[in-house]
């Protein structure tokens, strides 16, 4: 089953190919191992004869196109004579004949599988197949994020519950801090992005032994605390725009608010001042 995360980032995707496409019903799942993928999200299927049903590896379409990493599709599904048809009851059931499958592939490595069908057979053109292909871009950036997430916040973790001294270690931490928040705004699942603010809070933290007693009274903006690790690590205004997703004109306005809060004059400044309010690593 997937994570809940990942079946609101399947469901978002489903529903844009939909729309995007015109087709009818649009479903898919991803892999519970190597081999197999369930189907878990559905959008206009009439019935619920396809919701759980397993696709292994070879089988079926969607099989297939996890077999051969690549979107395949067939004008009619029950006489085609280039799948298998494990899973022609379902299939059937549904009234579903020209289907196309597109495989999520995330590193060279098949994580899932989207499906949009028509219950004629008809032949899917171009504009089908584009469609289909960037939901499922949409749905690997969106896994690629949550694994950069994942191991960002169990190597941060780690840092939080044995922290070390030397300069080495919190640069060390204040990257860490850094890459994280840069990943917020990414992050579609909203306990996900809790834990990795409640992380990045306590890499502050873990950095505040000699901090000034008293100074933690600036309250920045969620935005301004990204724009001022940004800038920590010596990005410019466009850099940090570009790593954000911003406009520079926007991380300008954030960072001279920010600035004013911290009673800063330079950027510089800022970044010291961020620190002793524990702020930043």
């Amino acid at each position: 089953m997937p994570e809940p995360g990942e079946a609101t980032e399947l469901r978002a995707a489903l529903l844009m190919l939909r729309r995007s496409s015109g087709l009818p019903v649009v479903f898919g799942g991803l892999l519970s191992d190597a081999r197999r993928a369930m189907i878990a999200e559905l959008s206009g299927a009439q019935t619920p004869a396809l919701r759980g049903l397993v696709v292994s590896a070879g089988s079926g379409l969607g099989g297939k196109a996890i077999a051969l990493s690549r979107p395949c599709a067939v004008t009619d599904y029950p006489s085609s004579r280039h799948i298998s048809h494990e899973y022609d009851t379902a299939v059937a059931t549904e009234g579903l004949r020209s289907v196309v499958a597109v495989p999520v592939v995330v590193r060279r490595t098949v994580r899932g599988v989207l499906y949009g069908a028509l219950r004629e057979p008809l032949t899917l053109g171009d504009r089908t197949f584009d469609a289909a292909t960037s939901a499922a871009r949409d749905v690997e950036q969106a896994l690629v994020v949550r694994d950069e997430v994942q191991q960002l916040l169990a190597a941060a973790r780690e840092q939080v519950a044995e922290p070390t001294t030397g300069p080495g270690t919190w640069e060390d931490v204040r990257e860490a801090h850094r890459e994280l928040r840069a990943l917020v705004p990414k992050i579609v699942d909203a306990s996900l992005r809790e834990d990795l603010l409640a992380v990045c809070g306590r890499l502050a933290m873990a950095a505040g032994a000699g901090r000034i007693p008293g100074a933690g009274r600036a309250r920045l903006a969620p935005r301004e605390v990204d724009v001022i690790a940004c800038v920590a690590s010596g990005a410019t205004n466009a850099a940090a725009a570009e790593r954000l997703g911003l406009r520079p004109e926007t991380v300008k306005s954030y960072l001279r608010s920010a600035m004013r809060k911290l009673g800063a004059h330079t950027r510089l400044e800022a970044v010291v001042s961020a620190r002793r309010a524990g702020l930043l690593p």
